[in-house]
């Protein structure tokens, strides 16, 4: 497996110009939840960049799981 996380929003660091990322993810305490759903958390992913370290993107992987079950489209 590549090393390197292939971010299909991200190709250069806006703080170094680096192009090598990788994906990291934090969960159970930097979860992401709901102001509405304030029950479990998602996991909150990270694009970084290797050659600064900065953090250049964070997203939830499926937000649609932040809607209360009825508003979802769907389910």
């Amino acid at each position: 497996m590549d090393r390197y996380y292939k971010d299909e929003f991200v190709t250069r660091c806006p703080y170094c110009g680096g192009t090598e990322m990788i994906e990291a993810f934090q969960s159970a305490y930097g979860a992401v939840t709901s102001q509405e759903r304030k029950l479990s958390g998602m996991a909150l992913y990270h694009t970084v960049c290797l050659k600064c370290g900065s953090v250049v993107r964070s997203y939830v992987k499926t937000p649609e799981k932040l809607l209360k079950r009825k508003d979802r489209n769907g389910d």
